[in-house]
């Protein structure tokens, strides 16, 4: 696949004035060597950001974080106005995308959020400034 670099190229003379073919290789390697940053296992965050992206499990998530412990989900269901069926589906996508744990004591099934759960929650509320929640 051929890189169009004709924009690139005009950024790079807007910017210096001038430009090169070596210029726009130089900036071109430059920002390959950045995706270095880009995790190997990333499916993860986007597992755990599309789960977030729904406004029920989203706010399933807000729930067992303010919460702080586990909750059943028998006091999970109530809170919400979507089907037992809908919440059930929630809580088992955002097990699936690792910001729920679950255990099953009886015939009762319990969730918590994960470390990584309550960390994208704290960065959710720095990034609109809210500091006053967990």
């Amino acid at each position: 696949m051929t890189r169009d670099t004709t924009r690139l190229r005009r950024y790079i003379e807007d910017d210096v004035g001038d430009c090169c073919d070596a210029d726009v290789e130089a900036r071109l390697n430059d920002l390959v060597s950045l995706t270095a940053a880009i995790p190997e296992d990333y499916e993860r965050d986007l597992a755990a950001l599309k789960a977030l992206g729904n406004e029920t499990r989203y706010r399933i998530v807000r729930l067992l974080a303010a919460a702080e412990d586990e909750l059943c989900v028998c006091e999970i269901t109530p809170v919400f106005d979507v089907s037992e069926s809908a919440v059930s589906h929630a809580l088992s996508d955002l097990a699936d995308a690792g910001l729920l744990t679950r255990r099953k004591e009886g015939t009762w099934r319990y969730y918590r959020t994960t470390e990584s759960a309550d960390q994208l929650v704290e960065a959710l509320d720095v990034s609109r400034g809210d500091t006053n929640q967990k």
